[in-house]
């Protein structure tokens, strides 16, 4: 069953850890985000394989996007 991975606050993408296709283990950071000079490192809640990752360095997202989508 397909799970996303969604923004919880406006932020802009640093980095981009992971990659379609990779499998994933709980507390991996999957996306590095910036916001107000913090960085907060979007973690992997479930162990599993992504179908996507829909972001990437550089992009502006709003809470509720969707950063990634498990398989």
């Amino acid at each position: 069953m397909a799970e996303d991975v969604v923004a919880e606050i406006v932020a802009s993408v640093l980095e981009v850890r992971a990659d379609a296709g990779q499998h994933v283990d709980v507390g991996d950071t999957l996306v590095l985000l910036e916001s107000m000079k913090m960085e907060i490192p979007v973690l992997a809640e479930d162990a599993g394989t992504l179908a996507e990752v829909r972001v990437k360095v550089g992009d502006v997202i709003q809470a509720g996007d969707i950063i990634a989508v498990y398989e």
